[in-house]
């Protein structure tokens, strides 16, 4: 039976291949969890091991040797909460002589250990951002080079003595030198505030997104110089501040909108800074925004270990958080449940409806009023007082009710109901383009429910916690929540399925395609295929929609999302890359590229590909594409191209 299916190649082989486990020049390892996600030969080979061990209950992880037909069963009863476990017990059972061995290492004073725990398990493991958010910080620094030392309890705790560090809570922490030799660095915090030629990002951020309305009050918590309260107070609104530095005499006062704005990450008091996040919070009577250095690219440049940040040449202190750690921090302390805007800013809202409608905002498409194509005697008479109502139903895809149209009154009385008013309308546009509007609300609201749910699968989101006019929303375009919570979940698991999102991006209408993955412009990611939409959601939901980004790069083969930047892309005929940003889905990890100083940034051709046609200057675009094709400058070319790689295209056209 065995040789049937052990043979040294294809075990390697089928170990190799699997998209999960820890592979090893001479072993494949994997959690006892992920058995099911195996090759159906890995399985079945597993389980004739097992059946030599009947009473075998408790393990962790499954060892497949490569150079004997052996199985081990390893137990590791700390692999969940501690950082780097020790194994307990070993269980080896040799298939071809049908032997088993146990060794007990309880009592080792040198036990083997485990690293990177999160490759022996599966993404949607409970620990598996904790495993692998450990494992960049100690890669970072350089912790795990030279594995061939530190697969041991000694061996390991001699290195981070060697890096001056400790382990704590699956986090890296440095260690405070002796005392008597401590270096104790003058932190000026001050310096850490600087002038800006308009408002700071946050405040702009918020000011866009509409906080700001008519009487409300804004407080700038560390205000630094004051640019900020300056210009808020310039667009008619009232507006203070208080500094530690620059206004320490001013009074720290209850405002609607509060902005604590990159002031945790300049503090190295731990206790201070968790003190500050709590003042201001007390301050916010609807939102507060908080904003924090973000760790995406190299921070170590010029700098110095302190704390758990670093301080800079200028003997300022930085504090640099992952997105999803800052996130983490202020809802651990506020207990709350922040809405990410932007990499390293966050809006806490008072009021949980109103979360819930930001939220749900962002993903609210943009439509046209129909046109009108017959314009009876009727309709025009009618015109003034129907249009309220033809903007209503652009906006929310449904009839309103009474209190949610200004002229509701003035409709019954000439029509005795709003469905025969609407039916005039009707009959002066087109029914189909107002069905397309309610299907497009339609699929709004069930982007925003699937990645509400994505975002506390235990906890599905109450009706009661959405606004009024939402609830209403729903029950009118889909009879009852939980007909558009199932449709949503269902779209969630659709997701999940191998290739699906490949197949969608080669379907998409919008967009230009190649082998590796879709672009689209911004400005077209509404109108793509309601399920691109919630993928591009499933990134824009941990970091915000990225300001300035141009593109969208939808992966075809890796679950990832990366936002390009090309600041003069309505501008510039073939535009230059300025900086990338890659999210990877299944850990939210972001990666950074800055191409500001590259001799050599990718540039853009085709530029109307990218665009939907209603584009400002889609003609344009298409226009120099077609003079490029006759002269042969797009052949045999992929984008984006870089400068280097334009440069042989048009001297060999030349």
């Amino acid at each position: 039976m065995l040789t049937n299916i052990w043979n040294t190649n294809d075990l390697i082989t089928l170990c190799q291949q699997s998209k999960i486990g820890k592979k090893l020049p001479t072993a494949f390892y994997i959690h006892t969890s992920a058995i099911a996600a195996l090759d159906p030969y890995l399985q079945d080979y597993e389980a004739q091991a097992r059946a030599f061990l009947p009473d075998l209950s408790t393990f962790t992880l499954i060892k497949f040797s490569y150079d004997r037909p052996k199985i081990s069963f390893l137990l590791y009863p700390t692999f969940n909460n501690e950082p780097h476990p020790t194994l307990h017990t070993s269980i080896q059972v040799d298939l071809e002589i049908q032997e088993i061995q146990h060794r007990d290492y309880s009592t080792s004073i040198n036990p083997p250990i485990l690293h990177r725990k999160e490759t022996f398990v599966t993404t949607d493991y409970p620990h598996y951002q904790t495993f692998a958010e450990l494992t960049r910080q100690e890669e970072a620094i350089g912790l795990l080079r030279e594995t061939r030392t530190i697969g041991t309890r000694n061996g390991w705790e001699q290195r981070l003595q060697e890096f001056n560090v400790k382990i704590e809570g699956h986090r890296v922490i440095p260690l405070q030198i002796d005392r008597q030799i401590q270096f104790q660095p003058k932190i000026e915090r001050h310096k850490a505030a600087i002038h800006r030629p308009d408002l700071s990002k946050p405040v702009r951020l918020a000011l866009e997104a509409g906080l700001l309305t008519e009487g409300s009050t804004f407080f700038d918590y560390g205000c630094g110089h004051g640019e900020d309260i300056k210009r808020i107070r310039d667009r008619g609104f009232i507006s203070s501040g208080w500094d530690p530095y620059y206004r320490p005499q001013s009074d720290r006062t209850p405002a609607d909108i509060v902005n604590l704005g990159y002031i945790i990450n300049v503090i190295e008091s731990q206790a201070e800074r968790h003190e500050s996040l709590l003042k201001a919070w007390e301050l916010a009577q609807r939102v507060l925004i908080v904003s924090a250095q973000v760790l995406i690219g190299d921070v170590g440049q010029g700098q110095i270990a302190y704390s758990d940040g670093v301080v800079s040449s200028r003997n300022t202190f930085q504090k640099y958080y992952e997105q999803e750690e800052l996130k983490l921090y202020i809802d651990r302390v506020l207990g709350v449940d922040s809405v990410p805007v932007a990499l390293g800013i966050y809006f806490v809202f008072r009021d949980d409806a109103q979360a819930q409608s930001f939220r749900a905002s962002r993903f609210h498409s943009r439509a046209t009023t129909p046109r009108i194509r017959v314009a009876s005697k009727r309709f025009e008479d009618y015109r003034e007082l129907l249009s309220p109502l033809m903007e209503f139903f652009t906006e929310r895809g449904r009839l309103p009710l009474g209190e949610e149209l200004r002229n509701f009154d003035a409709l019954l009385a000439e029509f005795g109901t709003v469905r025969r008013a609407f039916n005039l309308i009707v009959q002066a546009t087109n029914q189909d383009e107002w069905d397309a509007i309610a299907d497009k609300r339609r699929q709004d609201i069930l982007v925003f429910l699937a990645l509400s749910n994505f975002d506390n699968p235990y906890k599905r989101l109450k009706l009661s916690q959405l606004s009024t006019q939402y609830q209403t929303d729903i029950k009118a375009l889909f009879g009852s929540y939980q007909a558009a919570c199932t449709t949503a979940d269902l779209m969630l698991f659709n997701l999940g399925r191998p290739g699906f999102i490949a197949t969608c991006c080669q379907n998409s209408k919008i967009g230009r395609l190649d082998r590796q993955a879709l672009f689209v412009h911004v400005s077209a990611l509404d109108r793509l295929d309601t399920m691109l939409r919630l993928y591009e959601g499933c990134a824009s939901r941990t970091i915000g929609r990225m300001d300035g980004a141009t593109l969208i790069k939808f992966h075809l083969h890796k679950p990832k999302i990366t936002y390009l930047f090309y600041p003069d892309f309505d501008d510039v005929p073939h535009p230059k890359m300025q900086a990338s940003m890659q999210i990877d889905l299944r850990d939210l990890h972001v990666r950074y590229r800055d191409y500001h100083n590259s001799d050599d940034p990718p540039v853009l051709h085709c530029k109307e590909t990218y665009v939907s046609p209603d584009y400002p200057q889609y003609e344009k675009f298409a226009k120099l594409t077609k003079q490029e094709e006759n002269w042969g400058l797009l052949d045999n070319i992929r984008a984006p191209l870089k400068i280097s790689q334009r440069r042989k295209t048009k001297i060999k056209r030349e």
